[in-house]
C-alpha cells in the first residue's frame, strides 16, 4: 500500500461522502467535481454502479495540481482528469466538493472569496458548493491522535493525525498525518513507517468567517451540517438536516454548504 491507498482507508468514506453531496443537492445531480482531489476518491464513489438513483447518468471531474495522484484515476469510466490549478479549471458541474480541509489553503480573506466567486460561477442552476472546516478548543493546540485499520490483506495500521504548530492568532497552523503498517498478526515481515506522509500548512476559516465570505461571493445561503447528520431511509437514502449551534461539539468537524 503506498500514501494514497493508505490516504484513502483511514481518512476518508468516499461512498458516505458521496451519498451526503447527493442529499444537500436536493435535487437529482449529475456532474460533480471534486477540488484539490487528490487520487479522486470521492469521484470515483459518485461515478460508481447504483451510487445514486441516476447513477447511469453521472459522471466527475477531478482537479488538483499534483500528477500524481491523479494517474490513479487517469482512465476511469465516467471521470476527467484536470490537472490544473482550481481557479484555472472551467469546467461546470451540479456540485463542487473541497474537502478534507482544503480552503486552508487560502490564508487571507480575498483570497478565500476569489475562490468562492470562481466556483459560484462555475455550478449549474441550483448547484452547491460543499467544504468541510473543523474548530474547536483543540485545534489550535499541539497534538497528535490515532486510529487503527485493517488492510485490504490484513494489515495492521496506524494512522496518525498530528497538529505540529498552531498559533490562534494568525489562524494559521502546520498539520502531518504519518502512517504505521504491520504484517498481519503472525505474519513475519517489517513495520513501514511513512513519517510525514503528507504535511498541510492551513488558515482554519471559522463557520461564520466562511459563511460571510461566501455570501459575499453571491451565494444566496449557506448551511451547516454536523459531520454524522443524517439517516438512511429503507431505500439507502440519505435525508439530512442543518445544525443547531447547541448541537455541535466543543470541538467541532462540519460540512458548510453555499447555494447557487
Amino acid at each position: 500500500m503506498n500514501r494514497f491507498d493508505l490516504y484513502e482507508l483511514c481518512v476518508q468514506n468516499a461512498p458516505a461522502m458521496a451519498r451526503f453531496l447527493e442529499a444537500a443537492h436536493r435535487g437529482s445531480p449529475c456532474t460533480l467535481r471534486e477540488d484539490f482531489s487528490g487520487g479522486a476518491a470521492l469521484c470515483k464513489a459518485w461515478v460508481a454502479p447504483a451510487s445514486g438513483a441516476d447513477s447511469e447518468h453521472r459522471r466527475a471531474i477531478a482537479v488538483d495540481l499534483d500528477p500524481e495522484p491523479l494517474k490513479r484515476v487517469a482512465k476511469h469510466p465516467g471521470i476527467t482528469v484536470r490537472r490544473a490549478d482550481v481557479r484555472r479549471a472551467a469546467d461546470k458541474a451540479d456540485i463542487i466538493a473541497a474537502l478534507n480541509f482544503p480552503l486552508g489553503y487560502w490564508h487571507d480573506r480575498a483570497s478565500l472569496v476569489a475562490y468562492l466567486k470562481l466556483t459560484r460561477a462555475r455550478l449549474n442552476r441550483k448547484g452547491v458548493f460543499v467544504a468541510d472546516l473543523y474548530g474547536g478548543s483543540d485545534a489550535f493546540r499541539p497534538l497528535t491522535m490515532s486510529r487503527r485499520f485493517r488492510g485490504p490483506k490484513g494489515e495492521r495500521i496506524k494512522y496518525t493525525w498530528e497538529q505540529e504548530q498552531a498559533d490562534a492568532i494568525s489562524g494559521l497552523v502546520h498539520n502531518a498525518l504519518h502512517f504505521e503498517v504491520s504484517p498481519p498478526r503472525g505474519k513475519p515481515g517489517r513495520t513501514r513507517v511513512l513519517r510525514r506522509a503528507f504535511t498541510y500548512h492551513w488558515r482554519l476559516w471559522s463557520i461564520p468567517e466562511f459563511t460571510d465570505a461566501a455570501l459575499q461571493a453571491g451565494f444566496k445561503h449557506v448551511e451547516v451540517y454536523d459531520q454524522d447528520a443524517g439517516a438512511l431511509d429503507h431505500t439507502g437514502r440519505l435525508h439530512i438536516r442543518p445544525a443547531e449551534a447547541a448541537e455541535l461539539d466543543d470541538n467541532y468537524v462540519v460540512y458548510v454548504v453555499a447555494r447557487k
